[in-house]
């Protein structure tokens, strides 16, 4: 089996900007739409949070993994919901992974919207790439549909 795509974040982005925009997100500021995710961890129990850009798409919402297979990913796999917190408001969602068949127009409406944030980790695909294009990609890239409990 091959190994699952993962970009690891550099060291600014762990050490800085993740922490900022997820401080920002608690504070009620979010940037351009972000949320903290709050994920029970698979071996510790604890919960992880990191930033994370929600998508509206025709009345469902999604989470998408830019970055490939996050630890995250892994975790949301494994406990099936998470919690979802801008400001003073959290929301508990449960997620289900779409098939990669079905990624294509999410994949789509997500780098229109979040491109000037992700796009480097898309491996110069775009929002005008072919439907083709984005089913390629779409192993590499987990993506959650994800609803209120």
């Amino acid at each position: 089996m091959a190994t699952a795509h993962y970009r690891a974040p550099g060291r600014f982005t762990r050490t800085v900007m993740n922490p900022l925009v997820a401080g920002l997100t608690r504070l009620g500021l979010p940037l351009a739409g972000s949320a903290v995710l709050g994920v029970r961890g698979r071996t510790s129990g604890e919960v992880r949070t990191t930033p994370v850009n929600p998508l509206d798409l025709d009345g469902q919402r999604y989470l998408v993994a830019a970055r490939g297979h996050t630890q995250w990913v892994r975790n949301l796999r494994v406990a099936g919901e998470a919690e979802l917190t801008v400001g003073r408001r959290a929301e508990t969602v449960r997620a289900v992974e779409l098939p990669d068949a079905e990624k294509a127009p999410v994949l789509r409406a997500y780098l229109r919207a979040w491109a000037w944030e992700v796009g480097a980790f898309f491996e110069g695909v775009d929002a005008d790439a072919s439907d083709a294009e984005l089913a390629a990609i779409a192993p590499r890239h987990p993506v959650f549909a994800i609803s209120g409990r």
